[in-house]
């Protein structure tokens, strides 16, 4: 286990997950399915924003298909406020319509899984909550991190969680890293480890898709190594832990929102941590364990952005039918 060193990350951007990132994420997903390649990140960000803008966009059109603007308040007694236009604008098809060779290199979903540094960063139960947030509305979408095509750099972890018919959510994938990775590459990497590789669970399937929700967070914020296991806030930080025992190194990580759905105090997720890290010592000895074992404990903060499959489904459809761009997995 290496040291807890933290990993910076720019400055200038407290960086926030955005709809458009766990729109990519299941882009990717679906994408493998389908045996395609993907969109990329940038393509899906910006038509995203097309998207949404289009569910806002009512304007009057006449007989000729010329939009007007007749001035009249649509909260004027008994006015009928007219269907939505059905948005298609020409920057689809050229983002659809890239070069080849550029959207290939752009959207390559071939990686080398078996080198990276992956983390998971949830409970190991399956029993259990699932270990990020509820999917956040799509109609409450958030500017994506940066514009620059993907190419920031943010450590980052990807969830996928499912939703029974009852409501229950339960996890069934948690894969990160703590190295920062460039935008696109990090969550097209780990949307497909995490699906296929998180070792607690089997691979998902396609049909899981009409119950699955994609979950993106994007860590900052990281503190210097501390000894003291406390110092930390429930409900705002993540926790990065490390401790010996026996000359042996361990460690593990819960995200910012673990802990509180979980229920647990500050000392629960203390011990729950150590026992995913691989300790299997007396929950009353946590503490002189950590003691005797040189603990460290990094904080962090991140915070978690969901979307679930209809949604994503919704956009898809809507993008297939402006650009012509098919897709076999919809259900």
């Amino acid at each position: 286990m290496r040291p807890l060193t933290p990993r910076p990350v720019p400055d200038h951007d407290l960086p926030t997950a955005a709809n458009a990132h766990c729109a990519y994420a299941f882009e990717c997903l679906v994408a493998s399915f389908e045996h395609r390649q993907p969109l990329s990140l940038a393509q899906v960000d910006e038509l995203w924003v097309q998207y949404r803008g289009s569910k806002i966009d009512y304007r009057h059109i006449d007989g000729d298909g010329a939009e007007q603007d007749d001035g009249e308040s649509d909260a004027d007694e008994g006015a009928e406020m007219d269907e939505p236009v059905a948005a298609r604008p020409a920057a689809v098809s050229r983002l659809l319509t890239m070069d080849d060779a550029a959207s290939a290199g752009s959207s390559n979903s071939s990686l080398p899984l078996s080198t990276r540094s992956v983390a998971s960063s949830t409970p190991s139960s399956r029993g259990k909550g699932s270990g990020a947030g509820t999917p956040a509305s799509s109609r409450s979408s958030q500017a994506s991190v940066g514009r620059s095509g993907g190419r920031e750099k943010y450590p980052l972890f990807v969830t996928w969680n499912t939703t029974s018919r009852s409501g229950h959510k339960s996890l069934r994938g948690c894969i990160g890293t703590f190295e920062p990775q460039e935008l696109e590459y990090g969550l097209r990497s780990y949307a497909l480890t995490s699906a296929f590789e998180d070792v607690r669970f089997s691979p998902i399937p396609a049909s899981l898709l009409p119950s699955l929700s994609a979950h993106i967070t994007l860590l900052t914020n990281f503190s210097q190594p501390t000894k003291d296991p406390l110092d930390w806030t429930l409900g705002t930080h993540g926790i990065r832990i490390s401790f010996s025992v026996h000359g042996r190194r361990y460690g593990a990580t819960y995200l910012p929102d673990v802990a509180q759905e979980q229920g647990w105090s500050k000392e629960e997720t203390l011990v729950s941590l150590m026992r995913k890290g691989g300790w299997s010592g007396s929950s009353s000895r946590w503490l002189s364990t950590w003691r005797e074992g040189k603990g460290e404990l990094v904080r962090y903060e991140g915070k978690a952005v969901g979307l679930h499959y209809g949604e994503w489904r919704d956009w898809r459809e809507w993008a297939t039918a402006g650009t012509g761009v098919r897709s076999q997995g919809l259900k």
